[in-house]
């Protein structure tokens, strides 16, 4: 035996969706109803566990044999699980794979598992298996009675005088339907055989299953949660909220001063019509707002800021060991190959700017709400910053926490060979002084001569980068910042004119994947190829790793031009037809380039503990000894394959993780 090709579905009464599979297989009543498999691409064979069926032997064995390659899509779910129902049967030992000291325990090495959702996500196909078998036009489509079966037989039900007053429907309470899940369980193992048959042109390179197993071990590692705090947050909120809430409801007599709609007509019966109620429009008001108004509008911004929701995804993903695992979904933006957020969304955490962190977190911590009310005032904004202070390191570790210096903006200019910017970057120096300098044409120094044109240069830095102009600007603040509309034209004019060298790579590579999809004509533009086959636009990075795009094809945009447009998922989560052109295609490779420096630094360090890695950052639970200089320096050496970029890696120690 060679692989073996997995589906399982299983009973817990702990919410998948809402606690993720680590937590969800804790369940005391967790339970493998189904086991399909295939051996070798054979035929599929189900298990009926639910009804008193045996695993043969020989496929018990191969469970935990790391020579043979375990195939499932999304098969850290059926890892998880079946390393916990191992455990149960006796078949699996007691241990983890990693080392001793590590955190990682009780699960089933991931070396010896692959995944067909990551093989689909690297040809840029759905995250689903309904949607990859859609998109691939395959003749076997998962079956559409899937989600209620799910329901019916995966899920506790609710006890009614119809059922019996049971919690929970087994195959004797539908046998019909028992059949047809069984015949489900046997379709989804033929689907994921299926798109391997179709993928087997472009075969997923070593070094991404190298990687996808680091990340699998990141994610069983978890990272340990000050459940302490994250209890006092909530209550703490509870109250906030019902303080706020009632005052709003003294100020207006609104029913519920929650609802937009009532707020909106309050605030129209009072002299002020808002289309929105959103934080810009509303800090745009309270400059001019009466001062009753004003009042009203503050306490709905300190009731929108309420954070309790990131807290109660805390307590729902614990482990019982108070650690948080399965954070992080590999590829999961897979038209660069960077990792969402899953769960708790480490991805999006607030920013934290109070200057007395570790006093407001050691006040809400004890439950102190008067001491947090009376020294912070705004009670929500304070939990807001709090968040990322939840994660802690294990008793007698530390966190050490190192993320790279503007790691995109160094991308882009190795990438276009723009000689002036690296040079800035080589010498250590400020980049948006340096832009402001090159733009402006007069020495420009923080918090010194010239200092005022600093901000110009770092929001032009921020939205120009790839092709954005005026809209782009406006959209990252500029106008709240200080400039007015007269200046931002010009101020997209001086950072192309002084930048060249990349408003010219924007446009190569455009003309590139132009004539790849148009011509079917290979190109190269510096390190990064551009080539069409089977259908599918490639763009080779200069990591080797190739960035996919469906069913590619030459359409025209809102101004009349020729545009490459593909397939692909848009901003509204569904399958559609997506746009792009020379810039946009400019900042997928230099985020996925980004990505693949984190994923070599995170190889590099794979000794460590890492724990997190939020966007260009990496979070390791560390021994107090363990130098912090020694680690920035590991994280900033330059991959083989990326010749002259200059990195730098800086970051700090600490014992609960913030924001520096």
């Amino acid at each position: 035996m060679k692989t073996l090709s997995i589906d399982i579905e299983t009973y817990s009464s702990i919410d998948l969706s809402k606690c993720g599979v680590y937590k969800y297989t804790e369940a005391p009543d967790f339970d493998i109803l189904l086991f399909g498999y295939s051996v070798d691409g054979g035929p599929v064979q189900v298990v009926d566990l639910a009804s008193g069926e045996k695993l043969p032997a020989e496929i018990i064995a191969a469970l935990t044999d790391d020579a043979v390659i375990k195939w499932a899509f999304n098969a850290q779910f059926e890892r998880i699980c079946l390393s916990r129902w191992l455990r149960d049967h006796g078949g699996f030992a007691n241990t983890g794979y990693s080392i001793p000291q590590d955190t990682v325990g009780n699960y089933l090495d991931p070396a010896a598992w692959h995944c067909t959702m990551i093989w689909s996500a690297t040809m840029g196909l759905p995250l689903s298996l309904e949607g990859v078998g859609a998109v691939l036009g395959l003749d076997k489509q998962k079956l559409s009675e899937g989600k209620d079966l799910i329901k019916y037989f995966c899920q506790p039900c609710a006890p009614t005088k119809t059922n019996g007053g049971r919690t929970r429907n087994l195959p004797m309470h539908a046998p019909d339907k028992w059949a047809v899940f069984k015949r489900y369980n046997c379709r989804d193992v033929e689907v994921e055989q299926s798109i391997q048959n179709r993928l087997a042109k472009f075969p997923v390179p070593e070094e991404i299953w190298s990687q996808y197993c680091l990340d699998q071990e990141v994610n069983d590692r978890g990272v340990a949660l000050d459940m302490d705090l994250v209890q006092q947050a909530i209550d703490m909120d509870t109250r906030s909220r019902k303080e706020l809430t009632d005052a709003m409801k003294d100020l207006t007599s609104l029913e519920n001063p929650n609802s937009v709609i009532q707020m909106k007509q309050w605030l129209a019966d009072h002299g002020l019509e808002m289309d929105s109620l959103g934080k810009k429009e509303v800090a745009e008001v309270l400059k001019t707002a009466p001062p009753k108004l004003q009042k009203v509008l503050l306490l709905r911004q300190q009731l929108a800021k309420s954070s309790v929701r990131k807290y109660q995804a805390m307590q729902k993903a614990v482990c019982a060991d108070g650690r948080a695992r399965g954070m992080f979904q590999f590829f999961g933006a897979n038209r660069t190959g960077r990792w969402a957020g899953r769960i708790i969304q480490m991805q999006n955490l607030p920013q934290n700017h109070l200057p007395d962190l570790g006093q407001a977190r050691g006040l809400v911590r004890a439950g102190d709400f008067d001491a947090v009310e009376m020294l912070y005032e705004d009670v929500p904004d304070t939990l807001s910053q709090l968040i990322r202070t939840a994660f802690v390191p294990k008793e007698g570790c530390k966190f050490i926490v190192a993320d790279f210096s503007a790691i995109e903006a160094r991308v882009l200019a190795w990438f276009a060979g723009e000689v002036w910017r690296q040079e800035v970057f080589a010498n250590g120096g400020d980049i948006y002084c340096a832009s402001a300098s090159q733009m402006f044409k007069v020495p420009v120094e923080k918090h010194g001569v010239n200092g005022h044109l600093r901000q110009k240069g770092k929001i032009a830095e921020l939205a120009l980068g790839y092709g954005g102009s005026v809209g782009a600007l406006k959209a990252m603040g500029a106008i709240e910042m200080g400039l007015s509309e007269d200046e931002l034209q010009p101020l997209v004019s001086m950072w192309r004119s002084s930048n060249p060298n990349i408003t010219k790579f924007w446009w190569d590579v455009d003309r590139a994947a132009m004539n790849a999809v148009q011509k079917h004509i290979d190109g190269d533009v510096g390190s990064i190829h551009f080539s069409y086959k089977s259908g599918m636009l490639f763009i080779t990075l200069p990591s080797g790793r190739k960035l996919a795009y469906v069913k590619p094809k030459i359409g025209t945009n809102q101004f009349g031009s020729d545009c490459i447009t593909y397939e692909g998922t848009g901003s509204t989560k569904k399958w559609e037809r997506l746009e792009s052109y020379g810039p946009k295609f400019v900042e997928n490779i230099v985020q996925a380039t980004s990505r693949d420096i984190l994923c070599y630094a995170m190889q590099t360090l794979s000794h460590c503990f890492i724990t997190m890695h939020i966007h260009d950052e990496l979070v390791i639970e560390a021994d107090p000894r363990m130098s912090l200089q020694a680690v920035c320096d590991q994280m900033g050496r330059t991959p083989p394959w990326a010749e002259g970029l200059q990195l730098r890696a800086d970051g700090y120690e600490t014992t609960f993780y913030r924001k520096d």
